[in-house]
């Protein structure tokens, strides 16, 4: 026995391969719907095939009018015509198919003709067949008097008026021509465009008949159902009068609502589109080609039609069937596009030949990024994918606006770069080329944390959050309304890295602040405030050392947006002091009011924790040396006292939500922050010449 499958004998693989690449080619695909649409016209058909073949009709239509929406420009479905006719023609089709049904199973029941045109009719009509008739005539008045007769009259007349005005666009095509503003192919494809765009109104003109002619032909269609179906059901089935008229009223009614709802869809989609031009192109280009090219209208037709198969008594599958595949054909078409196009580049690219490459000089690998974030390959997706409307670049460039905002400079440019040797989930945050960060995130699950301190109930793998080293927990996506419900704190993979690299910056802030910084910062300062600045530099202060007093502002977040108060400052200390802690001490002092506003808690009191005279008494005690010279001396085991109790008592208040401030007095503070940024960076340590005098203040303890 021959092998059949091999060889020269029939190969069932490549005649199913045959068959699909032809059913794929829109010419093709475009004749076999037209030969079942005059089969339906002919053959008899199952009630199932005619709600399948009925929601074809109803998604076509939602499909034409979304895709009229979106359009960029009109003549993008110049084949509208074309698609007029066949729609029509489909209506027709499936108007006989269901007459052949009422007319010859009407008397079996209300589902004889299918279940759309039962849910129809039963949905709209409310078991009242007169109102049926009366919401049929209304939508009949409306499509054929009101928008098909409009549409018909916009487009000859705009059919008219394009005609009329192409002798004078020619004439001024040729005479850009002549005069040299544009080449003989410009020229040329104008002079197409207006060919076109005659041809597509002439068309629309005519083609606003079939409009026309479907809504007389529905009309006509259900005269005629009504009375043959009663004379059928009294003569032949032996009805009651009364049940004869509900039942075949019932039915041709939702067989009209299902013909004409569709024929006002695209009647809409017809005028919308007739005050426009058009392109040439061919239906199967229309069908297959221009109407899939908008993603967006494919997937609002899927999600109108996921609502129709939703409808009390709507058959489910075939409106589920068809949202499913408009999705699906939203989702894949426009990674299919890009697909290609990168094929195209890339194939564009092989064919021009590379040029050569220059070697980079020596001295480029002495330039130090100043903030360089290092991603794992797993990790790049955030760069080129949005997350929740942002991608990562994105959040990037929100952050050096929120921190000019808030700090007073402008971050230098934050280099994104991959690194091979890190794991695929790690990203490395660097200062001036110096590890300051590092942490493993999941790109496409969500950090949940619980702010009350509990374990987490949620399914996941549990982490700790790199920031601030609390514990946290990686879930998937589909858990975020669950998370959220149950008071979690629940933030993407983007906002983890951004939140990690903020903390990063704000506290290597002064290390960011450099002597070019410096004088940009004193180049835009306002004009207002120019001649304070070649007052104070060089003649009082040198710009290094501005900058180091900056540096040192900006150490204890400090802002230095208010530039113009903190020279005065610096010009007022210069007079008695040039040591940068005194010169430092004193611009606090004239901020009191930007650091006393910056410490207040949410109720607008600044929370005080205040120096007892004992540790003052001891602190200025352990100063030793004098102007510049000046240095804190204390015993390690006093020194070790302090941090305890100061731990002790910071941590006690912030168990109670509280995150106050160290009060010292003037002499000391810059000593005793010296020692807490050791520990506790966080904690703010004023003096009380910085609390403004207007500020409101509450002592919660005393150390």
């Amino acid at each position: 026995m021959t092998d059949q499958t091999t060889g020269g004998g029939f190969n069932a693989g490549d005649l199913f391969q045959t068959a699909k690449s032809m059913i794929l080619r829109g010419d093709i695909a475009l004749a076999i719907g037209l030969v079942m649409i005059l089969v339906v016209m002919i053959l008899p058909m199952p009630s199932f095939l005619l709600d399948m073949f009925l929601a074809l009709s109803m998604t076509m239509s939602v499909l034409i009018l979304m895709t009229v929406l979106f359009i960029q420009k009109p003549l993008e479905i110049s084949s509208f015509p074309t698609i007029l006719l066949i729609t029509t023609l489909l209506r027709l089709a499936l108007n006989l198919a269901s007459t052949r049904l009422i007319l010859s199973h009407g008397h079996e029941g209300p589902d004889a003709a299918g279940a759309v045109i039962e849910a129809f009719a039963g949905f709209v009509m409310g078991g009242n067949f007169v109102i049926g008739v009366i919401v049929f005539a209304i939508l009949t008045i409306v499509n054929f008097v009101v928008i098909t007769k409009g549409s018909g009259r916009i487009a000859e007349v705009a059919a008219r008026f394009t005609l009329d005005a192409m002798p004078g666009k020619q004439m001024a095509i040729d005479a850009d021509l002549s005069a040299g503003m544009i080449d003989e192919p410009e020229a040329r494809k104008r002079r197409k465009e207006l060919e076109d765009e005659s041809a597509f109104f002439g068309s629309m003109d005519g083609a606003s008949k079939f409009v026309r002619g479907d809504a007389t032909a529905g009309l006509m269609i259900t005269f005629i159902n009504v009375i043959a179906g009663m004379i059928i059901g009294i003569a032949q089935n032996d009805m009651p009068f009364m049940e004869a008229a509900d039942t075949y009223t019932r039915l041709t009614i939702g067989d009209g609502l299902v013909s004409q709802i569709p024929a006002l869809i695209i009647s809409v989609a017809a005028g919308l589109l007739v005050s426009k031009a058009g392109v040439s192109g061919s239906a199967d280009k229309a069908l297959f080609g221009q109407l899939s090219n908008y993603p967006t209208a494919l997937g609002l037709s899927s999600a109108m039609l996921m609502m129709l198969g939703m409808l009390p008594g709507m058959p489910f599958v075939p409106f589920m069937a068809l949202a499913g595949a408009t999705g699906a054909a939203a989702w894949y078409l426009p990674r299919m596009r890009e697909r290609k196009s990168k094929e195209l580049a890339e194939e564009a690219m092989e064919q021009v030949a590379p040029a050569p490459i220059a070697d980079e000089p020596i001295s480029t690998a002495l330039s130090i990024d100043s903030v360089r974030l290092e991603l794992g390959y797993a990790l790049l997706t955030l760069i080129n994918t949005a997350n929740e409307g942002f991608r990562l670049t994105d959040q990037i460039k929100g952050l050096r606006r929120q921190l000019a905002a808030e700090v007073g400079f402008v971050l230098p440019s934050v280099r994104i770069q991959d690194n091979l040797q890190l794991p695929p989930n790690t990203y490395v945050v660097r200062i001036k080329e110096i590890e300051s960060g590092r942490g493993d995130i999941r790109p496409n699950m969500l950090l949940v944390m619980d702010p009350r301190g509990e374990a987490i109930s949620l399914p996941g793998e549990p982490t700790v959050e790199p920031t601030f080293g609390l514990p946290a927990m990686w879930i998937e996506q589909n858990y975020r309304e669950e998370a959220l419900f149950k008071g979690l704190t629940v933030v993407d993979a983007c906002t983890v890295i951004t939140t990690h690299l903020t903390e990063v910056i704000k506290d290597n802030m002064p290390d960011l602040l450099s002597y070019a910084e410096t004088q940009k910062l004193l180049d835009e300062i306002g004009r207002e405030s120019q001649k304070l600045v070649a007052d104070v530099i060089p003649a009082q202060i040198t710009m290094g050392g501005l900058q180091r007093v900056l540096q040192n502002l900006l150490g204890e977040r400090v802002s230095i947006r208010d530039l113009a108060t903190i020279l005065e400052g610096v010009s007022e200390a210069c007079g008695f002091t040039r040591n940068i802690t005194a010169i430092t001490e004193h611009v606090r002092t004239r901020l009191a009011r930007q650091i006393s506003e910056s410490n207040s808690n949410e109720a607008g009191f600044i929370p005080l924790i205040t120096l007892s005279p004992e540790w003052e008494q001891a602190f200025a005690e352990s100063i030793v040396g004098d102007g510049d010279d000046r240095q804190l001396s204390m015993a390690p085991s006093r020194l070790q006292q302090f941090i305890t109790n100061v731990r002790q008592t910071f941590e006690r208040h912030a168990m109670m939500g509280e995150t106050p401030v160290l009060l010292t007095s003037p002499g000391v503070r810059p000593y005793v922050r010296s020692i807490i940024e050791r520990f506790r960076p966080a904690t703010t340590v004023m003096s009380q010449n910085e609390i403004h005098p207007k500020a409101k203040i509450r002592t919660l303890g005393q150390i």
